[in-house]
């Protein structure tokens, strides 16, 4: 049973958490609380697994409060809040502060069923991590070098699928390929406007051209496309050309954007030409899509459990045979360059 401390200014928000995440046999909402003054008292007396944060409210704003939690009481908080293009830079700073995770409230991107069945899922898979152990790797990964440059440009296809702990997963790999590397699509499970923020903080520190895909964009070298929070991405190809359709349809996996769909469309699309990388993430998502990758002659990576913050989703794809390596977060993106000079093109 996980135990939960629901923050939130709007007694309405506080509620509709309550009600939607209490239905969920494996979780226990232990208290609410209106502001981070009341918060603090109830963390030190409640001692809950998991916190939910609004980042916007009265006396302390949750990025302040955030801080405070860390410094004092590191546990497992996810944000949730109506995110706005300026939403989505403070969700990205409290990512880097120490949230685990960050959820958009029903109205903004969900419905209040969508939202609260893939809230119910990141409150459990908060409730796993250890936050000790994700300081550590968090350190760790600061220290990644930048991997060899490819001999020569390539067409090959790169996708990647993350889930919880993914923000510096994918901080680590992209800040390490080089300029020239393969052309990358990329599947992280965060909200609409989170993803836009995220792909241009990972434009500031890459090598290659980081940006929120659209709809049409090309899949070239020195690309990377990350699928839009709310939103569905898959490869397609036109004669040489590859490029993403970006598109709504259902909750797969309960994710949307889903790995699943990413990582099959690849499989269908490029086949052999890619190589396929799963990281960290609470549940399933994306070892069907890596093993379909692996049937087609795609080579795939699943990360180590010893860097992920949840070991689930490359645990999954270990599992069921979708994986040809198992590699820790620092030395993917040279495995990844070591894979792509190793298969001829087509």
């Amino acid at each position: 049973m996980v135990t939960v401390l629901i923050v939130d200014d709007s007694a309405v928000v506080r509620q509709i958490l309550n009600t939607e995440l209490s239905k969920d046999p494996e979780i226990r909402i232990v208290g609410t609380a209106p502001d981070p003054y009341v918060a603090r008292d109830m963390i030190v007396q409640l001692k809950p697994d998991v916190v939910t944060l609004d980042i916007e409210m009265p006396r302390m704003d949750g990025l302040s409060f955030l801080r405070k939690i860390m410094h004092y009481y590191p546990l497992p908080v996810i944000i949730v809040s109506s995110l706005t293009p300026t939403g989505g830079e403070m969700a990205l700073e409290a990512m880097e502060i120490g949230a685990v995770d960050v959820m958009s409230k029903p109205g903004a991107a969900y419905t209040v069923g969508d939202m609260a069945l893939e809230l119910a899922e990141k409150v459990k898979a908060a409730a796993s991590v250890n936050m000790k152990r994700k300081a550590e790797i968090s350190n760790v990964m600061k220290q990644v070098g930048a991997a060899k440059a490819l001999t020569k440009t390539t067409n090959k296809i790169l996708a990647i699928g993350s889930s919880t702990g993914g923000t510096v997963a994918l901080e680590a790999i992209l800040k390490s390929m080089p300029p020239n590397s393969p052309g990358t699509v990329i599947t992280q499970h965060m909200p609409r406007y989170f993803t836009r923020s995220f792909a241009d903080r990972l434009n500031e520190i890459s090598p290659m051209k980081v940006k929120e895909a659209e709809d049409g964009d090309s899949v070239s070298p020195g690309v990377a496309l990350i699928a839009p929070g709310d939103r569905h991405m898959l490869l397609r190809r036109s004669g040489a050309r590859y490029y993403v359709v970006v598109k709504e349809g259902p909750l797969v996996n309960r994710h949307r954007p889903s790995v699943d769909v990413m990582m099959s469309s690849v499989a269908k699309t490029a086949g052999n030409n890619a190589v396929g990388v799963i990281l960290t993430g609470m549940g399933g998502d994306g070892a069907k899509g890596l093993f379909e990758m692996h049937q087609s002659g795609a080579y795939t990576i699943a990360e180590d459990e010893s860097t992920c913050v949840v070991f689930g989703m490359p645990k999954v794809a270990i599992e069921i045979g979708a994986v040809d390596h198992v590699v820790a977060l620092p030395k993917i993106p040279s495995k990844i360059l070591e894979l792509v000079e190793k298969k001829s093109l087509v």
